[in-house]
């Protein structure tokens, strides 16, 4: 069993990071921005209430996301799987231990990306021209590091606190960066 964390702010590099991660190491990649993009898409009812709260930059409810990870753990045959975008907040993390203790598995590392705030800004605007994304405009941007410095930063301590935190500059070409994240894995 393994079980990586990708964390970082919007535009670290997760998304890219984690496909060859998860390719390397043969992990499923549970994605909950992809899970959420899908049903908006798909414009299921989930998909409706996430696009409102995605569309400002806020964190989709705890209970919605918990419960998607958990349907999607819960359906492996076994857990190897690499976390991008989960868990984002404290109540995340916890819920994340408990589904990984039931399944008799426990998180082998958590990842922390670490790139300056500007070049995460110019990033993100660059992908919201390429991709089209409607949720990286620069006010949610910003509003989007506001929430992540509030939320989502408290996670950094807790794994700290749990002994599994691995810090990685983010900045540098996408063969450097997945190099520095396999040479801090065990």
């Amino acid at each position: 069993m393994e079980v990586i964390l990708l964390m970082g702010p919007p535009g670290a590099g997760k998304g890219t990071q984690g496909d060859k991660l998860a390719r390397a190491r043969r992990l499923h990649k549970l994605s909950t921005g992809d899970m959420l993009r899908y049903h908006v898409r798909e414009q299921t009812e989930l998909g409706k209430q996430a696009k409102a709260v995605m569309d400002t930059g806020d964190l989709v409810p705890d209970a919605l996301i918990i419960d998607m990870v958990e349907a999607t753990i819960d359906s492996l045959e076994e857990v190897r799987v690499l976390l991008d975008g989960f868990p984002r907040t404290t109540a995340q993390a916890e819920a994340l231990d408990g589904l990984l203790a039931r399944h008799q598995a426990s998180l082998t590392a958590a990842v922390l990306l670490e790139v300056p705030q500007e070049q995460l800004i110019a990033r993100l605007l660059k992908r919201a021209q390429e991709e089209g994304r409607s949720d990286d405009n620069e006010a949610t941007i910003r509003n989007r590091m506001n929430v992540y410095n509030e939320q989502t930063k408290p996670l950094v301590d807790y794994y700290e606190r749990h002994g599994v935190l691995k810090r990685v500059a983010g900045e540098g070409s996408v063969e450097e960066v997945f190099a520095r994240i396999s040479g801090v894995l065990p």
